[in-house]
């Protein structure tokens, strides 16, 4: 299953988009550390999908990760967080990203429709120029209350230190 969905290469992943615009398919994409997954990511990312025929998941890769949740983060490591995301049967493609945004991941495979999460304002989605310049859309999916990894990493040092 990981070897069909993760593509590492930006390149490679933006011919195989290219060959599915070609097809009529309608691309979402959505980012993210997802770093301790719970409720709240998977929710997201099946009405994500259903925005659209492909799913494609830009991850945030360790060294990204640190750079903007700090040096105890991530928790699960690179390869496990898309060893997870990639059972499910909603993501279609994985890739990683070193930057601290996927503001050159979305200029490459320039998506029909770009996802975040109800924590963001429209107005400051990263890609949000280049997806719009392009003819697609965002779109922001209500926040799950109640779920996030920093509440759970909380969580569990309050019972445990």
């Amino acid at each position: 299953m990981l070897q069909n969905k993760f593509i590492k290469s930006h390149i490679q992943l933006s011919k195989i988009i290219k060959d599915l615009k070609h097809k009529n398919k309608k691309i979402v994409f959505t980012n993210g550390c997802f770093d301790l997954i719970h409720p709240g990511h998977v929710e997201y990312l099946e009405k994500a999908k259903q925005l659209g025929d492909i799913l494609v998941l830009g991850l945030n890769s360790d060294s990204s990760v640190k750079k903007i949740k700090g040096e105890k983060r991530p928790i699960l490591k690179e390869i496990d967080r898309v060893y997870i995301l990639s059972c499910f049967h909603f993501v279609d493609f994985i890739t990683t990203f070193e930057e601290e945004t996927p503001y050159e991941l979305i200029k490459k495979i320039k998506p029909d429709i770009l996802v975040k999460g109800g924590d963001w304002e429209i107005n400051k989605v990263v890609g949000k120029d280049i997806v719009e310049q392009n003819g697609g859309k965002v779109v922001i999916l209500k926040y799950k209350e109640g779920y996030s990894t920093t509440n759970i990493i909380e969580k569990i040092k309050k019972l445990y230190c």
